[in-house]
């Protein structure tokens, strides 16, 4: 990063603008959910995978389907269930009777944005079967591996209320997604509009605003948006203060089994970066790393019985970080 030239304010804004433009188109379907739909644009931008955890009814499968009409790149949903098999997923091989020999057929995942609905829905096996794809970015069928496109982004739905024939996801796949994003309910005018605009007829249709080379070409410019060090440091806080809550003078030991993994630092980075362009700045402030932090940081550390005891959250322990680190 040192021998990249920082983007410029005006670079900023132009993006920014860009940016709001595909969060207009989104707009015309989905009412309000603006800190969802921010954080699924931005899940593009840093090619991050999300995870969105709602009750039923909150359109987070419209929401995702929508995003993929605004960009002009392939797009796959599969229905997560408990009878499937990795092969469904990433694909098999064929064996073709006239030549003799085998042929690899390609899945599902083989796709820019893979919507992944009701996720915990299907058994360890087919979820481990997205880690080296969303990790790794490609696939291994057989004895060949075969690259995944460019961009690639996997779009997880889930309901956190139902428990009966669910699978609660691995922690080595839960810790892959860059964000897991809590969808509330919408607010009583808010509802109101989608009773309006989705009471009868069919619903709008978006059309595509962007295409995956500007996608990459804002990937490249988010990278280029400085942070100070005073702003890395205060990352580096956040996330050793879950792992050491008592070095920080906070005591929130006894209340967190594990803390955050490397990978939350570099997704508060990302995240801070992406917020910036979001809003027009060529560099980083606090309120980027706190406005991107609980959905960064509320998968990736784990309470203890006694939180939970306490009825306490990943959230409340989130908020208790920012609330005792010193802001830069």
């Amino acid at each position: 990063m040192d021998d990249v030239k920082t983007l410029t304010r005006e670079e900023a804004q132009a993006l920014a603008a860009r940016l709001e433009e595909v969060l207009a188109e989104i707009g015309r379907v989905i009412v309000g959910q603006r800190p969802m739909l921010e954080g699924l644009l931005l899940g593009l931008v840093t090619q991050g995978h999300i995870l969105l955890e709602g009750v039923p009814g909150l359109a987070k499968t419209m929401a995702v389907r929508t995003l993929a009409g605004v960009v002009d790149a392939g797009f796959q949903r599969i229905q997560f269930t408990p009878d499937l098999l990795p092969a469904d997923i990433v694909g098999t091989t064929i064996y073709q009777r006239e030549t003799g020999a085998f042929t690899v057929k390609h899945g599902p995942v083989f796709h820019n944005i893979v919507l992944a609905d009701e996720i915990n829905r299907a058994p360890a096996k087919v979820q481990s079967a997205l880690l080296e794809a969303m990790q790794e970015r490609q696939v291994t069928i057989g004895d060949r591996t075969f690259p995944l496109p460019d961009p690639f982004l996997v779009l997880a739905t889930q309901n956190p209320i139902e428990q009966e024939g669910t699978y609660p996801l691995p922690e080595a796949q839960v810790d892959r997604f860059l964000l897991k994003l809590r969808i509330g309910y919408p607010s009583r005018d808010e509802e109101r509009l989608v009773m309006e605009r989705m009471g009868g007829g069919e619903p709008p249709v978006v059309r595509p605003v962007i295409g995956t080379a500007e996608l990459a070409g804002m990937r490249a410019a988010a990278d280029r948006v400085f942070v100070d060090e005073k702003i890395k440091n205060y990352i580096l806080d956040l996330v050793f203060a879950t792992r050491d809550p008592g070095a920080f003078g906070l005591g929130l030991g006894p209340l967190i089994s594990w803390g955050a993994s490397p990978r939350a630092t570099l997704a508060l980075v990302r995240m801070s970066r992406a917020r910036a362009l979001l809003q027009g700045r060529a560099f980083v402030v606090p309120e980027d790393v706190k406005a991107c932090g609980h959905d960064v940081l509320r998968h990736r550390i784990l309470v203890t019985y006694e939180a939970e005891a306490e009825r306490l959250t990943s959230d409340d322990i989130v908020t208790a970080l920012f609330a005792g680190i010193e802001v830069p």
